[in-house]
């Protein structure tokens, strides 16, 4: 930790999991913005498309097996599954948080590095199920306490987490889904704080995982179900680590970042709104090729580019963004596919599109991809790193064509993201393409209408049958 660090560290030594844990205990739906309320309802309807997609993936559907045969009490449901199977809501967080991660569609807030809908979306809506009383104000007040309390402690640990080799999803999720359980449950501040403290101890993800394995989609909803199960040892009086953020040994900052900003734990809280800053995929990949992509297209569209003419593609990115996708590729599945810039960008550029259809097993090993990729070259680009982290999304392209031409295109921020943002109806059209293959049209439009008014719901007995 640096010397600043350690000042502010002495300042606020002991407070700051006890100031985010009373923030989310006693935050009332009198004190969102509208525009904040509005912004969410869209995320939770983007979370519900991304989790209803990925509940046929193999990875969710080994996980809903595995909850099946473990049996539970059955008062909440497997999204996609068929409405005839109700587990317990703990198993619901696991598999449907899992499914929310399954496709790598989730949101993003880009300074935590976590994707907050697959874990709070989840969450609020199994308690919602279990516990129907609880109203559509109820689980949007839980949903943004939840994202305001797991994007904090990620913006405070850095990229320095995930450059430790930690995954964010599945090390700082669990604070996501405790501050959304636990507001739902009503808990008070100190009982928050002991969940905090809980669901800080079960975090777990190795960033190894992105490399070919389906147990990086299992973070999402492992960090799901350890929220859910903090809130409620925390409910019964059992006890968590009271300082886990902020702990100068063994705590979340100090283990898992080493080199953090601990005042951005609670900086601006109340005013400055981490939730108002996520973003949405508009790839179904890893967000950090995002720039690079949108670059290409602006190219390919500027100057007609076909694949055929292309001789070299240079990809400028920051040291995070290298690391995270510019590693070589060899076809290990479908994880390793949508987390590798080559394969990303080779198959955007040989067939002028880049959807779903394309993260197959009986695609990911296409020979002329392979191929094609060997023109794609990537490097650590100073410009980006001088800029900050703010900026650790951003890509500079150059293609090198065949005939001698050279065309370049900075892309500082990607497509969906909060600088650099879609409409409304872009990300519903987003909903519907994902639950095309899972729920009738009618369905999933009945689902698009009862989640753009959630707020104003008595409580989500409907929304929640449609799933």
């Amino acid at each position: 930790m640096s010397t600043t660090n350690t000042k502010a560290a002495g300042a606020l030594a002991g407070r700051q999991t006890a100031q985010l844990a009373a923030f989310a205990a006693n935050l009332r739906f009198e004190d969102l913005q509208d525009d904040l309320v509005a912004r969410i309802r869209l995320h939770v309807l983007d979370g519900i498309g991304v989790c209803l997609h990925g509940s046929q993936l193999p990875w969710t559907r080994h996980v809903a097996d595995m909850v099946r045969a473990e049996g539970g009490n059955g008062v909440a449901t497997l999204w996609g599954q068929g409405g005839r199977t109700r587990v317990s809501v703990s198993q619901a967080a696991l598999v449907n948080g899992t499914a929310g991660h399954a496709f790598e569609m989730d949101d993003i807030h880009k300074e935590s590095i976590v994707h907050p809908n697959s874990l709070a979306v989840p969450v609020a809506f199994a308690l919602a199920q279990a516990h129907p009383t609880l109203s559509g104000r109820d689980v949007m007040t839980a949903i943004i306490a939840g994202y305001e309390v797991g994007t904090r402690a990620g913006n405070a640990a850095t990229t320095a987490l995930f450059l430790n080799g930690f995954h964010p999803q599945g090390v700082t999720g669990p604070y996501v889904a405790a501050a959304t359980a636990g507001r739902l449950l009503g808990l008070d501040a100190t009982a928050m704080q002991h969940a905090l403290g809980i669901a800080g101890s079960l975090g777990s993800g190795l960033m190894a995982a992105q490399e070919g394995a389906m147990v990086k989609r299992l973070h999402a909803g492992r960090a799901a179900q350890a929220g859910v199960q903090a809130a409620f040892l925390a409910q019964r009086g059992f006890t968590g680590i009271e300082n886990i953020l902020e702990a100068e040994y063994g705590g979340y900052l100090s283990a898992f970042a080493r080199e953090y900003r601990i005042e951005r734990l609670t900086e601006g809280l109340g005013q400055d709104w981490e939730a108002g800053k996520v973003g949405f995929k508009m790839y179904p990949n890893v967000t950090s090729m995002h720039a690079a992509l949108d670059a290409y297209v602006h190219l390919r569209q500027a100057h007609g580019l076909k694949a055929e003419d292309i001789e070299r593609i240079e990809v400028g990115c920051g040291r995070m963004t290298y690391v995270h996708v510019a590693w070589p590729y060899k076809p290990a599945g479908v994880t390793a596919a949508q987390m590798n810039l080559f394969y990303g960008l080779g198959v955007l550029a040989l067939r002028g599109k880049l959807g779903a259809g394309d993260y197959v097993e009986e695609r990911i090993a296409d020979q002329d991809v392979l191929d094609f990729m060997r023109r794609i070259h990537a490097f650590e680009d100073e410009r980006i790193e001088q800029r900050g982290p703010a900026f650790r999304h951003a890509a500079t392209v150059r293609v090198l064509t065949k005939s001698g031409a050279a065309y370049a295109h900075d892309a500082w921020a990607r497509r969906g993201s909060p600088e650099n943002p879609v409409a409304r109806e872009e990300v519903e059209d987003k909903f519907f393409l994902n639950v095309a293959q899972r729920v009738p049209g009618d369905t999933a439009r009945r689902i698009a209408d009862l989640a753009g008014r959630l707020d104003a719901l008595p409580n989500l007995d409907e929304l929640v049958a449609l799933l």
